[in-house]
């Protein structure tokens, strides 16, 4: 039943998209991310539902979108550059059967990535997009929230709507997601036009934010309390009553410190003590060995790499007898681990050339969108005096400084995890790269306005002044 449900929703955007094709847009985001076909059973999971909505998505911004503002931007070139080193390490890959399944779904990200600003030419579409997005993890985070609440949760024990461990469905790598989106959910608590501003939207939206606080607490993804604090430092630049906000994020983490399971201590205590834990000790012997790889290698050696590696470290035992605890030193040999960072992981398959593009892509995302929110601040403060600026614009700079905090949340996230490709986050960079033309083509047609508009203050031939002359003094004179 549940199958034909979802079957049905998917048909009735399809027919939606024949009028509206943008539909067709949102409608893969919806079923990249949460993936309907793996929930549920029977005739959805034999048809290839991702790759009709991914042609329809295309073919409908080719054959029946305007395409008025087409425009390439910088981080669409490096996407393009990436997308091609990649195809081209995975032709010369250590491990091509592994490498070329990994690559079935890196290239229809990139490349989705690529072509997603293309369609964001209006407020209406990047608040769509973002909408899609934050629902479509919002349904997953839901679920599993009420999950925790009503059966408590554990490292690898809490079921989500499918039942495997990989893609956003992966616990580390939900609550890094879920944090980063954080911001843009308290976005559309401010400035959304979908759902306009409205104590119910309000409370639906601090509820999410709660139930995304409780997915790194449900899952014990050390990665998600790295993120949390990173998102409490980060909101601090943008707090006006700093002390307060750290004194009440203080409060509220010590009155959940008595709700929370000892396993979740005993978990985040590798975070201090690392050696301890063997998928945490693990992690800075494969980040030698991907270093000293790059260095043999330096073109990188194709997506999943790291099969080829093989080391041995020292992991302390603790053993209690009585009111004696002893530690022991056993050593380990282990092969074939991840990478457990983006950053190597990026390392190992593209080497440094593809490294470098990365790093770029991230780095100028940030930088964009610290300048969208420093001018469009910077104008809202020079509007003040005739009001403030119009509801049309009053929420640029708020957007760009969600986009730009989700992006800091991943790339923290990121350092202790392989999810350079995440499809969830190349949306992100593509609604950034969208709101960033957005914004250029505002200032053009501002420039071009003030252009004329000084062309019309200047002195015609046989006038003294600046001044344009109006109908009655050109009278005057003739009389």
């Amino acid at each position: 039943m549940l199958g034909l449900v979802l079957l049905a929703f998917v048909g009735f955007i399809l027919l939606l998209g024949v009028r509206r094709p943008f539909m067709w847009v949102l409608l893969y985001v919806y079923i990249d991310i949460l993936a309907p076909q793996r929930i549920a059973w029977g005739l959805i999971q034999n048809l290839q539902i991702s790759m009709i909505a991914f042609l329809a998505a295309f073919g409908g911004y080719v054959l029946l979108d305007r395409k008025e503002y087409f425009s390439v931007s910088a981080r669409q070139i490096i996407l393009a550059l990436l997308l091609a080193y990649c195809f081209w390490t995975t032709g010369n890959a250590d491990f091509p059967v592994e490498a070329q399944t990994k690559w079935e779904w890196v290239w229809k990200a990139l490349l989705f990535a690529i072509f997603l600003p293309f369609t964001l030419t209006s407020r209406a579409r990047l608040e769509a997009l973002a909408l899609t997005l934050v629902l479509a993890v919002g349904m997953i985070v839901i679920a599993t929230g009420m999950k925790i609440v009503l059966g408590g949760g554990g490292y690898g024990n809490l079921n989500f709507f499918v039942d495997e461990n990989s893609g956003i469905y992966e616990s580390s790598t939900l609550a890094t997601v879920v944090i980063a989106l954080t911001p843009l959910i308290w976005w559309f608590t401010r400035y959304g036009t979908i759902f306009k501003p409205h104590w119910t939207v309000s409370l639906f939206g601090v509820a999410l934010i709660f139930a995304c606080l409780l997915i790194p607490v449900g899952t014990e993804a050390r990665t998600g309390l790295l993120c949390i604090a990173a998102l409490g430092v980060l909101l601090l630049r943008y707090s006006k009553r700093r002390m307060l906000f750290i004194v009440g994020a203080a409060s509220l983490g010590l009155a959940a410190l008595p709700f929370l399971p000892q396993s979740y201590y005993e978990r985040m205590a590798t975070i201090a003590e690392p050696g301890g834990d063997e998928s945490a000790s693990t992690r800075v012997a494969v980040w030698k060995w991907t270093i000293d790889y790059a260095s043999e290698n330096p073109l990188g050696g194709g997506f999943d790499a790291y099969r080829g590696n093989s080391f041995a470290y020292e992991m302390p035992i603790k053993q209690e007898s009585g009111n004696t605890t002893t530690v022991q030193l056993r050593q380990v040999i282990d092969e074939a681990r991840a990478y457990h960072s983006s950053i190597f992981e990026v390392l190992g398959e593209q080497g440094w050339p593809g490294l470098i593009l990365w790093l770029t892509l991230h780095a100028l995302g940030l930088w964009q969108m610290e300048r969208i929110g420093a001018r469009w601040r910077k104008r809202e403060k020079a509007a003040e005096r005739q009001g403030g600026l119009g509801e049309d614009e009053a929420w640029i700079a708020p957007m760009a400084t969600a986009l730009q905090l989700a992006s800091c949340i991943y790339l923290v996230g990121a350092l202790f995890q392989g999810i350079a490709y995440q499809p969830v986050v190349l949306m992100i960079i593509g609604l950034q790269i969208g709101l960033h033309s957005y914004c250029q083509r505002i200032d053009a047609v501002r420039a071009k306005e003030g252009v004329d508009s000084r062309r019309d203050r200047r002195p015609k031939r046989g006038q003294s002044g600046g001044e344009v002359p109006v109908a009655g003094a050109a009278t005057g004179a003739a009389s």
